[in-house]
């Protein structure tokens, strides 16, 4: 029998298994992260489970696109084959909570002991539906069935194996007629439809969900894995999603990357895991008594591990869940045995004839008062590890899923490989099968807009090469005016010498003077600051003294600080840009001395847009036709809304919605504001869209004011970042509307275009042709697919806008919901390629168009 604490231990009770994370809207390793409330966990409550395909209720496609270069692109998905069937959906419901894994089991075992009802077998989806081929012989609509959980090893004497009772009822018949109708465009989307769609998609899944961790629609192989210390490691995944797309369903596959904490003996996980707070750590008996925890380290450990799953020993295949650590060490902590011998932990496993190399380190609490030493716990590997990670984790994450083009292409077709569908019995049941090479498509390169910047104040035109461009010898297109300035040195005066501080004040100089920048007046305030003193009144200084002898707050701020100086400038960000109203500039000591040309411009990009210059201009003839058009003109807005990253300690924190709205005609200056609304339980919709979208105000005046405007802009084009498929529908009803109205508020009423861009999906383009990719191996900026792979008959395509750099770049899914501006797909496309060309803090083109790229007031 396992050792006891004493009856009146304090600690964490309860029990349960460890529930791997569900996955948000899929992409990249842990951006994706945007999940929605979770409908019901386990068996549930009647109702399908939504896939990521689009409602048909949105913007029909006009046309497809016909500018640019068309060449051809291979894409990471498998053509499809359904062949015309029925499907069967039931709900199963077994009450209370219960892990998806552990569903599963349940399911198998259940099936394996009625193979009269299930043959051929359902498939189902772990939590609360199934499918099948045909309609099972349940003596009626429903039936339900009692399954034992079955351990490996015996049950203890008067504890049996507890007995699950599972409800299957049907719900419904869909011939599967209906998708292939969808796909070519004869029938809308509907309920039939989505079951249709889903019961495939569970199909393929239900064979690697058995047999591999799984986390949403990726599943995670032991294989191919990595250490990224703190006792985690990162494997590689597999993600797989059928999807209707134009005459066809596809099996869009791709690579993913999970965190799992690492397998193996307890001790080892929590010494690895001790190491990330003291780098010193390299003995259980210097780290792991309850002496040295309580100075540091106990509640960060009790968290690490909390929910964690162990073998211990003499238990065999069972599992156990630690709730806590114990109070007292090993050779410590007493209780009383079945003879009424009262001993301590290490003594009762010297007595198994099994004694501790570490008596005088903690054990782990795994039940209640039931108490394990470390040394004798196993943690079974392929446990998610939902647990927010350190830089260094992050940046070994993005190593181990940083992957060429070719190299990723590969891999993809290895998986599909692996997977066999064509062996999968849950995959031939339901009539389907699966291409082993990747599907070829058409794909055009359009035509990057021009960059004006000026020179002798005269426009001066740029053509971008593979997605950037350079500005040697040109100016800002609208330089500010610098009336004064301050420079304040964090550095210590050994690293950063005065000689040092007067050439980068001179170098600062010559840089806006070389850009167009008037500094009017030459002689900064300068000096040295303490960085570990008080910011605030640091700040509260500079400003004073300005006022004193400047006549004036200082137009910026520039502050050079030390290495790991992360803190400080925050601190400046907060005091300065938030509570005391000065405009900062923060600068790399290390990077001020030993500057080139090319970093100083790089800093006067930031710097002229602080003080509300324009830096350059996207010209194009969409451009002009859409924007700068002053007897028809446009206004440009963005938004999107950011969560905090998935974990339970997150789970109240709020999130923080912004929306930017294009001051200037040309779309290149932006205005934006920011509000905090409840978590994820409001999902993506932008509560305060409403008043939020009056930003549009200062829009108006900027252009009545700066630009001598006489005309209100007549369209409206807004691109959306952040909704997932699913939830189109909910954003049309609201976010359109309330925008609509703020619009009447401000008396006036464009004609609105509503875009949706998303980064999060799984679509990538390849190719091997020399003149189609550029050094990295991706696609060349400008790369457009509307076709074949795009939605049958939605007005959506993807646009790759920006350069490879490390890894396989991954194209923007761009979606009109809404559009009362009668865009054709030529317009739309080559619209939002040149407002990826707007970014002003760079001469490159981004990923998205920038009215979503400039999210934050201080980007």
């Amino acid at each position: 029998m396992p050792p006891r604490a004493s009856p009146n231990r304090g600690g964490p009770r309860g029990g349960g298994t460890t529930v791997p994370p569900r996955g948000g809207r899929g992409g990249g390793a842990f951006r994706g992260s945007r999940p929605g409330p979770r409908r019901g966990r386990g068996f549930g409550p009647s109702g399908i489970q939504v896939p990521p395909v689009a409602i048909s209720q949105h913007q029909k496609r006009p046309n497809f696109g016909t500018a640019g270069r068309q060449i051809n692109v291979t894409v990471n998905s498998f053509g499809t084959t359904i062949s015309h069937n029925t499907v069967v959906q039931y709900d199963v419901v077994e009450p209370g909570t219960l892990p998806a894994r552990f569903n599963l089991e349940l399911f198998a075992r259940l099936q394996d002991a009625e193979p009269n009802i299930f043959t051929p077998k359902a498939v189902y989806d772990g939590r609360k539906i199934a499918f099948a081929s045909r309609e099972l012989s349940l003596g009626g609509d429903s039936a339900s069935f009692n399954i034992s959980s079955q351990p490996t090893q015996p049950a203890p004497p008067g504890r049996p194996p507890k007995v699950f009772k599972i409800i299957l009822t049907k719900v419904t018949t869909v011939d599967t007629q209906c998708l292939h109708d969808f796909v070519e465009a004869k029938e809308s989307h509907n309920n039939q439809v989505l079951c249709a769609i889903t019961a495939h998609n569970v199909a393929l899944r239900m064979g690697p969900n058995l047999h591999h961790p799984f986390q949403g629609r990726s599943f995670f192989t032991f294989q191919d894995r990595k250490p990224i210390g703190g006792g985690l490691e990162v494997w590689r995944g597999t993600f797989q999603s059928l999807r209707p797309a134009i005459c066809r369903t596809i099996l869009n596959v791709d690579l993913k990357a999970g965190v799992f904490f690492r397998g193996g003996n307890l001790l080892d996980l929590c010494m690895d895991f001790m190491k990330t707070i003291n780098a010193g750590a390299n003995h259980p008996n210097f780290v792991l008594t309850e002496q040295s925890l309580r100075r540091s380290g106990r509640n960060e450990l009790k968290k690490f591990l909390s929910h964690l799953q162990v073998r211990t020993a003499g238990s065999g295949d069972r599992r156990r869940t630690i709730h806590g650590l114990s109070n007292k060490n090993a050779d410590q902590e007493y209780f009383t045995n079945r003879d009424g011998q009262r001993l301590s932990v290490a003594q009762h496993f010297r007595s198994l004839n099994r004694p501790l190399r570490f008596p005088g380190i903690i054990c782990v609490e795994v039940g209640k008062g039931i108490l394990f030493p470390l040394e004798v716990c196993e943690v079974p590997p392929g446990q998610f590890a939902r647990r927010t990670l350190s830089g260094s984790q992050l940046k070994e994450v993005q190593q181990f899923s940083t992957i060429r083009p070719g190299e990723r292409l590969a891999r993809l077709q290895d998986g599909i490989a692996y997977l066999q569908h064509g062996q999968s019995e849950y995959v031939r049941q339901f009539g389907m099968t699966v291409d082993v090479k990747p599907i070829e498509v058409k794909a055009r390169i359009i035509k990057p807009p021009e960059i004006k910047y000026k020179i002798n104040g005269a426009d001066e035109r740029v053509s971008p090469r593979f997605g950037s461009w350079q500005m040697m010898g040109k100016q800002f297109y609208k330089p500010a005016t610098l009336a004064r300035w301050a420079l304040v040195v964090y550095e210590s005066p050994r690293f950063f010498t005065e000689q040092d501080r007067t050439q980068t004040s001179k170098a600062f100089l010559n840089a806006c003077r070389a850009v167009g920048i008037t500094v009017e007046n030459q002689q900064p305030i300068s000096k040295y600051e303490n960085p570990l003193g008080n910011v605030e009144s640091h700040l509260e200084a500079i400003r004073e003294e300005s006022l004193s002898k400047a006549g004036g707050l200082p137009s910026i701020t520039v502050f050079v600080l030390p290495k790991n100086g992360g803190a400080l400038r925050n601190a400046i960000k907060h005091f300065g840009d938030i509570k005391i109203g000065l405009v900062t500039q923060c600068l790399l000591g290390n990077s001020c001395k030993r500057a080139t040309g090319s970093y100083w411009t790089n800093v006067m990009h930031k710097v002229n847009l602080r003080l509300g210059g324009i830096n350059a201009v996207a010209t194009s003839p969409i451009v002009d036709q859409f924007l700068v058009d002053k007897a028809n003109p446009a206004i440009i807005m963005g938004a999107d809304v950011m969560h905090p990253p998935p974990g339970p300690d997150n789970h109240n924190r709020p999130s923080f919605a912004a929306v930017v709205g294009g001051l200037d005609s040309n779309a290149a200056k932006y205005s934006a504001v920011m509000s905090v609304q409840m978590g994820r339980e409001h999902r993506e919709t932008i509560s305060n869209m409403k008043s939020m979208s009056k930003i549009l105000e200062r829009c108006l005046a900027y252009r009545k004011d700066e630009e001598g405007a006489t005309t209100l802009p007549n369209r409206l084009i807004f691109y959306r970042d952040g909704v997932s498929e699913g939830e189109f529908g909910d954003t049309l009803k609201t976010e359109v509307n309330w925008i609509r109205e703020a619009c009447q508020e401000l008396s006036f009423s464009p004609k609105i275009t509503f875009i949706v861009v998303g980064k999060r999906h799984h679509n990538q383009m390849f190719s091997n042709q020399r003149d189609d990719i550029d050094k990295s191996g991706n696609l060349l900026p400008g790369t457009v697919i509307d076709t074949d792979i795009a939605h049958p008959t939605d007005f959506d395509f993807y646009l790759q806008s920006h350069a490879g750099i490390l890894g396989t770049s991954r194209p923007g899914h761009y979606s009109v919901i809404h559009d009362e501006n009668n865009f054709n797909a030529d317009s739309v496309q080559a619209l939002s390629f040149a407002l990826c060309h707007t970014y002003n803090r760079c001469t490159r083109s981004v990923s998205i168009p920038a009215p979503v790229y400039c999210r934050s007031p201080f980007s």
